[in-house]
Order: structure tokens, then sequence, then C-alpha cells
């Protein structure tokens, strides 16, 4: 058998291509055996329950409300049908096929116990039909004297009943099962029809009696809900037939939502026709109210077996072929296994050994005889697969994935519409259950993974979505650029060429990126453009990006080849920023040890204040930021404007865990003689909320005839880090020198602001 490839559910042994044809069903499968499972047990025996408790108006509640969820999944499956060939296995096909194998056979064999449970369920619903005979079989002199009414109970039924319904579709397949399906949904409708034209004695008054009429002390609305909504569950139970169609493709839209819209109005009329017919209290008391309103009674316990042996073949049919899918895609952590589960029985590849599975799953259940908490177990992982399939078709609207056009769309809010819904719901009916399917799910995805290690499905899937979601929110903020707006967010470009020699600058752009910005750090390779220097610019990125990933930063990382500083430098200033907006700081560094950077810093400082850029300038040095636990800020008159930028940075750097409780202190030195009319207007600025800093943080430090260089290496000598204002005329008139001279401190960042930012 040659290798399966991610796009086909061959069976082991079997040609591919024959199983794609399967059986060549049309529509008309798909459409019964979701209508027969849609129109099952729960119509029949506890809608009659559902009016008394909540009346009519909200009866039609929980119908919507459970449609909510069914209508957009149904949508969901057709639009994903209609945009890629769906296979063999169903529900589990399309997960798998989207969300990546681990995640699909997660949520398949999830799917696949609801699968083959539900058979159990719907046999067991299968034997309320027959209680007249049951209740008759009772009263029998033999049976009593001879101490057998032991025996006479439901089993006596379900039992005979699942064996030869398991012998049926083992011996024959799924083409003798659709045609049975035929006749049981022929039963069911005409039990309807009975139901629908039938009267009592009941008079229904319009004036007296309202729409939400119902018995004293009823049940809560989601209680009831949570009982009804296995109703609701059947609309996708034609899609396991995939497989076996002959156009999935067209028969799985239009079969799944005609039995969903279908199913919806039918159940409307029932529980208006259950409100006109009977009071609150027999609705309540009576779960076959329903044979006592038809015209014939007798026909809506066939309607009600018809309708759970139908309910019963269709899981019986879907539930092997779904585990037949699983076990060709490897989910089993045995070969031998899988290989035996895929397994194909004559020429159709009928699921025979899965089949027998799930016999064995069927027959244990009856056989424990109550699987209503399990049950309601099952719904939720019911749940978990609509949501799982309304939240692939909202990704996918999401995505703008190119290869992502199906004949067939529903909406994207549609779709969130049902994921949410599903996750709602789940949580109201019985949080306690919702909590053991979410966390059976997570464990059982663990256990997946770990033999599984490749699964790149949903990883391509939110690709798609974040890309979409950051094009948008780009073309959104440049239309909002030219908006006045007195917010700042740093969107920093850093442009070096010694990251593998030192990464001080690197860590500078990651702390100031944190959290309030963004950061593109561009590593520099003097050259020209050619394909070796590109391949070597690829393999640095990949190197820096390793390395660069140990300190968890959100750093953008980059390469640039160029011939020159300058030419890199005008490149870099014309490039977008990451975040949509223009980057507004450019950072650039050199070593005080070894300042051979700084006359191509001084020379293309007049190019970057040429494109209105705020500039930040690192000297790094052998200290390496210290302890991280101070920062000294410097002002002068001369360099006033750079106060509130670096006030904001420095504000920006304590927020990272690198530099937790870290102090900020503000100098400010100006001439003796000014020194008092300079401390009145700091304090009024501070006051005033224009210098954001405290004022206990703030000291005014008089010249007294000694440089600014030498008071600065006096009182930041301990510091970490201290940020310096730069001055264009002083940075044009002095050059390098006024970035020398400062032996004593430990790093510093020259600070020069475009334009004073304003703080409100």
């Amino acid at each position: 058998m040659s290798k399966k490839t991610p796009l086909s559910l061959s069976s082991s042994g079997q040609d591919s291509q024959q199983l794609v044809k399967g059986q060549g069903f049309g529509t008309a499968p798909v459409f019964f055996t979701a209508i027969s499972t849609i129109l099952g047990a729960v119509m029949f025996l506890r809608f009659g329950y559902a009016v008394g408790n909540v009346g009519l108006l909200g009866s039609i509640g929980i119908i919507i409300l459970g449609h909510i969820v069914t209508i957009p999944t149904a949508m969901a499956i057709a639009e994903i049908a209609t945009n890629q060939k769906v296979e063999g296995g169903g529900e589990y096909y399309i997960v798998s096929r989207s969300f990546g194998l681990n995640i699909g056979a997660t949520i398949g064999i999830a799917l696949y116990l609801s699968q083959a449970i539900s058979v159990a369920f719907y046999i067991i619903a299968f034997a309320q039909a027959f209680q007249p005979v049951l209740e008759y079989l009772r009263t029998l002199p033999y049976v009593i004297d001879n101490g057998l009414l032991f025996f006479v109970e439901d089993r006596l039924i379900s039992l005979p009943a699942l064996l030869l319904l398991i012998l049926m579709v083992s011996t024959k397949g799924a083409d003798l099962g659709v045609k049975a399906l035929y006749f049981v949904v022929a039963l069911l409708f005409i039990s309807l029809i009975m139901f629908f034209v039938g009267t009592t004695n009941y008079v229904y008054d319009y004036n007296s009696v309202g729409l939400s009429d119902s018995i004293a002390n009823p049940d809560s609305f989601f209680k009831v809900f949570a009982i009804c909504f296995p109703a609701f569950t059947g609309m996708t139970a034609g899609v396991g037939l995939s497989g076996d169609l002959k156009s999935p493709r067209k028969s799985i839209p239009l079969g799944t939502l005609s039995a969903t819209f279908a199913g919806m109005f039918i159940y409307f009329f029932i529980v208006y026709k259950l409100y006109v017919s009977a009071t609150p209290q027999e609705l309540h008391t009576d779960q076959l109210i329903m044979e006592k309103i038809a015209l014939w009674g007798p026909m809506i316990l066939v309607g009600l077996a018809a309708a759970t042996a139908s309910s019963a073949l269709g899981s019986i049919l879907v539930a092997p072929r779904t585990l037949q899918a699983l076990a060709n895609d490897d989910a089993f952590p045995s070969q031998k296994m899988n290989n035996w589960l895929a397994k194909g029985k004559g020429k159709k590849a009928e699921p025979f050994n899965a089949t027998l599975i799930t016999s064995a799953f069927a027959l244990i259940f009856v056989i424990a005889g109550d699987v209503n908490a399990v049950a309601e177990i099952i719904s939720m992982f019911f749940m978990v697969t609509y949501g799982t399939i309304c939240s692939i078709s909202f990704l996918e609207h999401l995505s703008g994935d190119t290869s992502y056009r199906p004949t067939f769309r529903s909406k994207w809010y549609i779709s969130l519409l049902g994921a949410l819904a599903c996750i709602f719901m789940m949580f109201s009916m019985n949080p306690t259950y919702a909590f053991i399917s979410l966390i059976s799910m997570v464990v059982l995805h663990i256990v997946m993974s770990q033999y599984r290690k490749k699964s790149t499905g949903i990883v391509y899937l939110f690709q798609g979505a974040i890309f979409q979601v950051n094009r948008e929110l780009r073309v959104f903020l440049q239309k909002r650029e030219d908006e006045k707006t007195t917010q700042w967010n740093p969107a920093i470009v850093c442009l070096s060429q010694d990251f593998f020699r030192r990464q001080s600058a690197f860590n500078m752009l990651r702390w100031l990126s944190h959290r309030y910005g963004f950061g593109t750090y561009i590593h520099y390779i003097q050259g020209f453009l050619s394909k070796d220097t590109n391949i070597i610019a690829k393999e640095t990125k990949k190197d820096i990006i390793q390395m660069a990933s140990k300190t968890k930063s959100n750093v953008y990382i980059d390469t640039l080849v160029s011939p020159s500083l300058t030419s890199s430098i005008a490149q870099v200033l014309q490039l977008p920023g990451v975040s949509g907006l223009e980057n507004n700081m450019f950072l650039l560094e050199f070593s005080k040890n070894n300042p051979e950077n700084l006359k191509g810093i001084i020379d293309n400082y007049p190019l970057i204040k040429a494109t209105s850029f705020d500039v930040c300038v690192l000297a790094t040095s052998e200290r390496n930021f210290g302890f991280k636990k101070s920062i000294n800020i410097w002002i002068t008159r001369h360099s006033f404007q750079n106060a509130n930028l670096m006030i904001l940075l420095a504000y920006v750097i304590v927020g990272h865990r690198d530099w937790k409780d870290a102090d900020i202190k503000l100098f400010a030195v100006y001439a003796d003689a000014e020194i008092e009319t300079e401390r009145v207007k700091l304090i009024e600025l501070i006051k005033s909320g224009r210098l954001p800093i405290s004022a206990t943080n703030v000291e005014l430090i008089a010249q007294r005839g000694k440089s600014m260089k030498q008071i600065i290496n006096e009182k930041s000598k301990s510091a970490d880090l201290t940020m310096i204002g730069l001055n264009d005329k002083q940075v044009k008139e002095e050059g390098e020198a006024i970035f020398k001279g400062y032996d004593t401190i430990s790093d510093i960042l020259f600070v020069n602001s475009h334009n004073q930012k304003i703080i409100e």
C-alpha cells in the first residue's frame, strides 16, 4: 500500500480512487439521514414536556436558540464542503483538513464516541415505543406465576433490536441501510401527518390563555433546553456519508441545509399543535401525549419506533466511517490497530472492522440501560464539534486565503455567532459537563501530540487570520495618521552592525518597545546585494531571531545589505513601520571604549533629522546597564524640549520586568543666577502636568563654574542608565566631542526630540 497523503482517506488495502467514488449516493441519503435524526426521540418524548414547562413562546425560543447553533454549523459545513474535496469521515475530515491532524483527530475521537454511544441512546429510546407491549406482557399470568417480571423490561426490546441492526449493517452495508432509511422515514412522516390532523376534547381559549401558559413551578428555561438540545444535533448526520457520495460538494450543502430548515419549521408546527391540544399539566406528565392527540394513536408509536430506528441506523452508518477515517490518518498509537480499523470489506471498502467496534460500544451502553448522564456529556462533544466547524469557517473568512473559494458562502458573522453560541450554551446547560468535555479534549490532544509531532493546519489558519487583522489595522492607522493627536507611542527602528559583538542596542530596543510601542531591529551588512550576500543576510537573520527568542522580546528583526552606512540609513528611514504607522524614532549605538561608529553617526545625523525622526544614540559601556535599578535624566534650558521624551522613555523602560523597581531621577542644571526662577518654572510645569514626574524626583543644580559633563560625571557615576538631551546646534558645532568625556558613568542614552511631546 502506498503512503497516504494528507488529502486522501484511502482505506488500507484498497485503491484510493475506489473509496472516493464510494457508493455513488446522491443528495437524498444526506437529507433523509439528517431529517430522520432531527425528527427523533426527543421530539416525540420531550417536546410535550417542554411546552408544558415554558409555554409556546418559551418552546419557540428553545427551537430558535438551538438553531442559532445548528444553522451556522450547517452553513459552515456547506461552505467548507464546496471549497475542498470532502472524502470519507464527514465532519472529522472537514476539521482535520482545516485544523490539522492532531486537533482533527482529537475532535474526531470525541465525535466518534458521540456517534457510537448515540446508537445505544436511540435504541433505548426505540424500546419506549413498545411500552404497551411490555405492559401487556407484565399482566400475563404465565409471566407473573413464573417470576419473569424481572425480564419484562426495556432490554427485552432494545437488545434484540440492536443485534438485528448490527447484523443488517454488517452484512449488507450502507446500501441496504439507505434503502431501509427511506422506509423508516416514510413511516415517520405518516405518523406526523396523523398527529397534525388529530383532535382532542381540549378547547384552547385564545382570549383567556396566554402564549406563555405553563404548569406551576416549572423547570427553568435552560434545564428544559438541555433536555431538548439532542433534538437539534442530527443535522450533520448525513455529512458522515461523505465518502459514499457521488458529489459531496453538491449533496452535503443541499442535503444538510434543507434538512436543517425543514426540521426547524416542523418543530414550530409541532409545539404549536401540542400547545393548543392539551393542558400544560397533561403535556408535562405524559411523555406520549402525541399518541393521544393523533388521529390514530398507535401510529405515533410506529413513528417513534421509526424515528429512533432511523436515528440509530444513521448513527451506526456514520460512526464506523468516522472511525475508519481516523485510522486512515494513523490517529491511534498502534499501527496494527490503524491498519485493522482502516481495512474495508469488499470492493466498496465497507468499514466492517470499525462497525464491530462501534457495535461493541453500543452493546455495552444498551446493557447498562440508562445513558442519560452520558448523553448529556455526548451533547457537549457535539457542541465542541459544531463550535469548531463554525470557528473554521470564521477563520477562513478572516484569513483571506486565496485558495479558499467555496461555491457556497456563509457570512463570517454568522459563523462567529455559531461558535460563540456553542460555548455559551455548553456552560448554560451544564457547567460541570462543559468543563469535563473541554478538559478531556485538552488531555486527548496532549496525548495525541506525543506521537504525532507534525500538525500545522491550525497554524496556517491562524497565521492567515492574524495577517488579515494586521492588514486592516495598518490601513486604518495609516488613514488616521494625519489626524491631530497628542498621544505618543514609540515606533523605533534600530540600525546596527554589532549584534554579535554586543547586544546593548537590541536590549535598549526591546525595553523601549515593551508593551507601549513597536521596535524594529535591522542588522546592517556592508556590501552590495547579490545572490551570495542575500543568502548571508537570510542566515544572519535566522541566527539573530534564534538568539533573540531567548529574551522573549517583541522586537521585529530584519537584515539589510547596503554598500555604506549612509545608504543603509536612507533606506531604513523610508521603511514602513511594523505597527502600521510610520516609524518615529531612530536608534543608533557606539561603544564608549571603541567609538569607531561615532563618525558615521555624526555624519548622518542631519540626514535623520531631515526626516523628522526623534533620534537616540546609545553609548554603551562595559557595565552593561549595571543592576538596572536607577535612571538619571539630565536637562538644561537649551535642551528643555527633550525633557518630556526622556521622561516618557524612562517610564517605558522601568515598565519592563528587567528594570522592576528602578528609580527615576531628573536633574536640571542652570546658571547660578537663574536657579530660583527655573525652580519656580519647573514646579509649575510639574503641577500643571506638562512635566510627568514627581517633584520629589527632581533636583535643580547650580552650575557654579563647573562644566555640564563634570556635574553629570559626579552625580550619575552610580546610575545604571543616564539620559542626556541633545541639541541640534551643539551636534553641528561640537561633533563627536559632544558624546565624549563621560568616562566615569555607565551607559548613556542621548536623546533628541523632533518636537516637544505634550503630555495631557
